[in-house]
Parts: C-alpha cells; sequence; structure tokens
C-alpha cells in the first residue's frame, strides 16, 4: 500500500473515530442521555427549535457536555502537534511538552493560584496563572540557552529537563506549605482535567491548536529538512537555530494555552506522532494534520474512559493517558529493531 493511501485510510478512520466519540462523549456521563435529546437540545442551542424553553437534560448537553468534547478535541490536537515539532526539532523521539518544563512551568503557576492567591480574577484566574507559569518556564529555558556556549538539540533537552524539576520542586514546595485543604485541586490540576470548558474558554483551547497546527503546515518544507540533519538543512538555506528556536518559542506559547484550562495531561504529545507517522510517513504536512486528528481522537476516548470508569467520580484524564502512554512507551522498547 503506497503512503497516500495509509495517510487517506489512517485519516479517514482517525475523523470517524473523533466523530464517534464526541458523539459517546456527549451522550455518556453520569446520566446517559438519549441521541434525539442531544440533537433537540443542539437544535434550540442553534435557534432551530420550536421555541421550547431549555430543560435540565439539554442544559447538560449545551453548558457542559458539548463545550468539553470540543475542547478535548482541541486540546488532544494541539498536544498532538506539538509533541511533533518538538520531536523534529530536538531530533529526539521521547520530546514531549513535558521533557521542557512547559507543563511544569504551567502547574507552578495554577498551584501558586490555588494554594496562595485565590480567585481573585474572576474565572479566568487559574488560565491566566497557568499561561504566565508556561512561559516563564520558556523563558528561562531561552535564557538558559543564551548563556549556554553552542546550542543544539542535546542542550535544549538538558535547558527543559532542569526548568522541568525546578519548577516541579516549586509545585510540591507551593502544595505542601499551603493550603491542606486545596490539596484535592491540585492533585485534579496537576493530573488534568476538561472539567473548567465552557463556551468562554473553549476559544483559548482552539486557538492554541490552531496556532501549532498552522505553523506546521506553514513550515513544514523547512522541516521536512532538518529530518535530513543540520548541515542539509543549512546546505538549503534554512538557519537551523532560528528554525529551532522559533518553533520552541510557538510550541511553548500553544502549550501554555491549552494547560492553561486543560492542566497537565502527558503522553499525547509523546505518542502520538509515533503512531501518525506509520500512516502518514515523515514528512509534516500529512503529518501535522494526521497529529491533530489522531491526538484529538485519543483525548477524547481517555475523556470518555475517566468519567465512566469509576461513577459517580471522574479521574482526571491524565491518569488515563499515562497508563496509555507507559504501556505505549514499553511497547516501543520492546519493537525489534529492523536490520
Amino acid at each position: 500500500m503506497t503512503v497516500q493511501a495509509r495517510f487517506f485510510l489512517g485519516i479517514g478512520a482517525a475523523v470517524l473515530a473523533v466523530a464517534l466519540l464526541a458523539c459517546a462523549c456527549v451522550a455518556y456521563g453520569s446520566t446517559v442521555i438519549p441521541l434525539p435529546d442531544i440533537l433537540g437540545a443542539i437544535g434550540k442551542l442553534l435557534g432551530l427549535g420550536d421555541g421550547a424553553p431549555m430543560t435540565p437534560i439539554d442544559r447538560i448537553v449545551t453548558d457542559l457536555r458539548l463545550p468539553r468534547a470540543i475542547l478535548a478535541i482541541a486540546v488532544g490536537a494541539g498536544l498532538g502537534v506539538i509533541g511533533l515539532l518538538l520531536q523534529t526539532v530536538t531530533r529526539n523521539d521521547l520530546a514531549d511538552p513535558f521533557l521542557f518544563g512547559l507543563s511544569a512551568g504551567a502547574a507552578a503557576g495554577a498551584v501558586a493560584v490555588i494554594t496562595r492567591i485565590g480567585d481573585r480574577l474572576g474565572v479566568l484566574t487559574l488560565p491566566i496563572a497557568a499561561f504566565c507559569g508556561g512561559m516563564c518556564a520558556t523563558a528561562v529555558v531561552l535564557l538558559l540557552l543564551r548563556r549556554a556556549a553552542g546550542y543544539g538539540p542535546e542542550r535544549l533537552v538538558l535547558a527543559g529537563l532542569a526548568v522541568s524539576f525546578l519548577f516541579t520542586a516549586l509545585t510540591n514546595y507551593l502544595v505542601f506549605s499551603g493550603d491542606q485543604r486545596a490539596a484535592h485541586s491540585v492533585l485534579f490540576w496537576t493530573m488534568g482535567g476538561l472539567g473548567l470548558a465552557t463556551w468562554q474558554n473553549i476559544g483559548i483551547g482552539l486557538f492554541g491548536a490552531a496556532l501549532a497546527l498552522v505553523y506546521a503546515l506553514l513550515r513544514h518544507r523547512a522541516l521536512d529538512a532538518l529530518l535530513a540533519g543540520e548541515q542539509t538543512a543549512e546546505s538549503l538555506g534554512i538557519s537551523v537555530t532560528r528554525l529551532r528556536n522559533t518553533t520552541f518559542l510557538v510550541a511553548s506559547f500553544a502549550t501554555a494555552l491549552l494547560v492553561s484550562i486543560a492542566g497537565v495531561i502527558g503522553f499525547i504529545g509523546l505518542m502520538i506522532p509515533h503512531v501518525a507517522r506509520a500512516f502518514a510517513g515523515p514528512l509534516h504536512a500529512r503529518l501535522a494534520v494526521a497529529s491533530a486528528v489522531m491526538g484529538a481522537a485519543l483525548l477524547l476516548g481517555s475523556d470518555l474512559l475517566a468519567r465512566t470508569l469509576l461513577p459517580p467520580q471522574e479521574l482526571p484524564v491524565g491518569v488515563v493517558t499515562s497508563s496509555i502512554g507507559a504501556a505505549f512507551v514499553m511497547a516501543l522498547i520492546l519493537k525489534p529493531r529492523r536490520s
């Protein structure tokens, strides 16, 4: 089968999975809602109904589950593409936002608000704090790189690891020295969740995902050239350092936006590019699209499991993605090498 045929087969299956899982995410939860009621609620939301007032079931669909499903699609797609960008510019198959301290910085910002500051700026306090934390981590990584002699993917990974440990230590300090009653909120935030989804903030997630995807599509030829090695890319007129810096900044900004409303959701950025390459090949135009669609499908499925495995409680979605990710990495290690 050709790469093009595999790509269209994989994308078709992934799009179908996204559609089915989105419907299941809206239908299933503490209350199971039949499909006709879902369609009726969406019709009322769009002004297509018969003028009847919204029922409590309609409110569950339109105010809770529908924005949550849309946010899951945005965050999953965004993390999948961000993982692809970071793996390409660092030439490290295990690169993802965790590895560079971006998620740890965002978590530290959110935990500082939960344990010390409180909800002083309204419902956007937590997203703003997480975004600021993520960008602080980015600034520290870039500052380390500017001060270091020489600049390569190895130093980028080392700087990211150092910043990740630094902000993780800060988060732990804030948890243990702060209000212990907030520990549950902190735990949920640091393990990710989509419960903050509303129509007012899903635009943040959509913007973060669109930023990463549009950048990957616009710069796909330069990213493709980097696959052949830095010297080859330089010989083709590409400034590798500038490309690496710009890509890291875009990935950082998009990650901070996504983490600010969904918390720290691990392993999607690590797993999805590997899965997508099996269908789309190594070139970034197709690979970015495949990573986005498959990332959305994975997070929708993980969120559905998180809400239905332990009813009526809801597991942090990071528990599900980390479990899948651990099994994936083990399979990756045990996979026989090609001769």
